[in-house]
């Protein structure tokens, strides 16, 4: 959201509540939405344009949808569409491009009419049923340009005996089912939730404010389960307020955490500017701890990515992809910190969170896409990996590493190096003082504003010159096994001495053994000239039917063995030799666990770490 419109929000709002009168040509867009179908996955909707100038109306569907980065193209799943005028004529309606409606001679008004279809529960699109109805905006509404920055006002109609209640962080009116939005930004930004939810609530002060935290569980579990998960929750919250020293101003006071926790939901989190979307196929009781993970990591979206926020983003384009060069930053370092607070909250262990950084730096470690591309590149790259969809196969296996995860494993660099060569300052000073600097401000930095910070908290510019042009700019990693040597966890091989053929997905049918997944740089596999759709034929001279029999060759031999391999490569037959490589996979664990002892250095420098802050913030 822009700059502009945020800080018009609270002016916006003034308007639609306290000078209605005032409004003139500023008359509020109005929708009403009925769900005469659910059943069938539609909602009927209506949008009402007033006092219009004169000339055709361009309505519009959008693209893109604040949070992702791909094209969704969201009007597909718009039809019977039709128009009329304030006296209830019949308007002729054209469609100038798959994404939009030309409306012309109107009398100052039209009636905008459309079906959506609407049965994907996650992030990014709706879902509609006789449960509930899931809305993201931009998957929903129309709207029409030269109007974005008219409020709004949105009227649902839930199916009689539904039970349903609205979660959203539109703003309330008296009516309980009717809410007001300031600008076109703010609406487009606010997913909305009818059902008949379970909601929780509890305050937070920071900042000299008092503000409401709402958490609202659309699930099939009970209310044991709900209570359970909220107090979790809290410890959350409280962990990422300490971080930065307060809480953002929500615009209306309110904070809304909205979770469909379904068999049928697909599992996805969203961050918005005043809430985020949760949504799962698994359940509380099963699952806590990892609907607990998405849960952290929106939130802290709050801070980071929804106010602290890239130039590159402002405003959003919802008619356009979206790219920016610093969602390593954005999304990877939030992605470092939703385990790190839920470890401070005490709702993971030592061992659990030394496997988490483990995956993390095995897969940043061991990617060959970091021979191609930079952090900053990674990021922009987002528009065809950020839940895009293409038919045609691509190397992304080889070519990406994916900016939350490198960004992760940047942030944990750059923590444990702040710890140990800056007495005193660390990650959360860093991100405090651009919170303060950019967040708190509502100002968006670029890559320059974020290598300044941290010069500026460290008081060493050479420093922080290096960093940038070695781990973002560049493609280097810092040196993971002496950072966390200092608190007392080990950086290993996973299975040392173990051959391996290469990470590779195989397929085994009727007898028959084929490469699903394309082959990496660098691997044995890959080396002999085996790709996607090729069928093991034979290893070192062993039929290849099952897992078993590649086992039981790779038990046979030791790294640096050199055996055939015999294969069908697109109607061809291919002999060829395949070195043996030593299993690259890494682990990180404890030193408890390695048997190494823990001094008492280490556990202050643990405590120091990954003990709670909440209770000094």
């Amino acid at each position: 959201m822009s700059v502009h419109s945020r800080r018009a929000v609270a002016v916006a709002f003034g308007l639609l509540t306290l000078l209605p009168a005032a409004l003139g040509a500023q008359a509020p867009v109005t929708y009403e939405v009925r769900f005469p179908n659910a059943v069938h996955h539609e909602a009927e909707i209506t949008v009402t344009f007033a006092d219009l100038p004169p000339g055709p109306l361009e309505v519009r569907m959008s693209r893109s949808s604040p949070g992702r980065y791909a094209l969704h193209e969201f009007a597909k799943n718009v039809y019977s569409v039709s128009a009329e005028d304030g006296r209830g004529r019949a308007l002729t309606i054209a469609r100038p491009d798959p994404y939009g409606w030309t409306v012309a001679g109107h009398d100052g008004t039209v009636r905008f009419r459309y079906t959506l279809f609407a049965d994907r529960a996650d992030g990014t699109y709706s879902a509609i049923d006789l449960t509930h109805a899931h809305l993201n905006m931009p998957a929903t509404f129309v709207w029409a340009r030269g109007l974005e920055e008219r409020p709004i006002r949105i009227t649902f109609h839930p199916p009689a005996g539904s039970g349903w209640k609205a979660a959203t962080q539109l703003v309330p009116t008296d009516d309980p089912m009717t809410f007001t939005a300031p600008n076109l930004q703010y609406f487009l930004d606010s997913p909305t939730e009818l059902s008949a939810f379970t909601l929780r609530e509890w305050t937070i002060t920071s900042g000299g404010r008092t503000q409401t935290i709402r958490l609202a569980v659309h699930h099939a579990g009970t209310e044991e389960d709900v209570d359970r998960y909220t107090k979790m929750a809290q410890k959350v919250v409280a962990e990422q307020i300490a971080v930065f020293g307060e809480a953002p101003a929500f615009d209306y006071g309110t904070y809304t955490f909205i979770a469909d926790y379904l068999p049928y939901a697909s599992g996805d989190g969203m961050e918005h500017r005043n809430s985020t979307i949760l949504t799962s196929s698994g359940s509380i009781a099963a699952n806590a701890a990892g609907l607990l993970g998405t849960l952290s990591h929106e939130f802290f979206h709050a801070w980071n990515m929804e106010r602290l926020r890239s130039r590159m983003l402002e405003p959003f384009d919802f008619e356009r992809a979206n790219m920016s060069d610093e969602l390593w930053f954005g999304e990877g370092f939030t992605s470092y910190y939703d385990d790190l607070t839920i470890k401070r909250a005490g709702l993971m262990d030592l061992d659990e969170y030394a496997r988490s950084i483990g995956a993390v730096l095995n897969a940043v470690i061991n990617s060959p896409g970091r021979r191609y591309h930079s952090p900053v590149e990674m990021s922009r790259l987002a528009p065809f990996v950020d839940a895009a969809v293409s038919l045609d196969p691509t190397n992304r296996a080889n070519t990406f590493l994916s900016y939350y995860t490198w960004g992760t494993a940047i942030g944990l660099g750059l923590d444990l190096t702040l710890r140990t060569r800056f007495r005193g300052i660390t990650l959360d000073d860093y991100m405090r003082a651009l919170w303060q600097r950019y967040g708190q401000p509502e100002i968006p930095y670029t890559i320059a504003d974020l290598e300044r910070a941290l010069a500026e908290v460290t008081g060493d510019s050479a420093f922080a010159a290096d960093f940038f042009d070695r781990y973002i700019r560049g493609r280097d990693v810092p040196d993971y096994e002496a950072l966390l040597a200092h608190a007392g966890l080990l950086l290993r091989k996973a299975n040392p001495g173990r051959p391996t053929l290469g990470q590779a997905q195989i397929r085994y049918d009727g007898g028959q053994a084929y490469l699903v997944s394309g082959t990496l740089v660098g691997t044995p596999l890959y080396e002999a000239g085996l790709d996607r759709g090729d069928r093991i034929i034979s290893l070192a001279g062993r039929p290849v039917r099952s897992d078993d029999d590649v086992n039981a060759v790779l038990a046979a031999h030791a790294p640096g063995d050199v055996v055939e391999i015999r294969y069908e490569q697109r109607g061809r037959e291919v002999t060829a030799t395949l070195r043996l490589a030593e299993d690259p996979r890494l682990e990180v664990v404890t030193y408890e666990r390695a048997g190494r002892p823990v001094t008492a250095e280490i556990r202050r420098f643990r405590e120091a770490w990954l003990g709670s802050k909440a209770g000094a913030s």
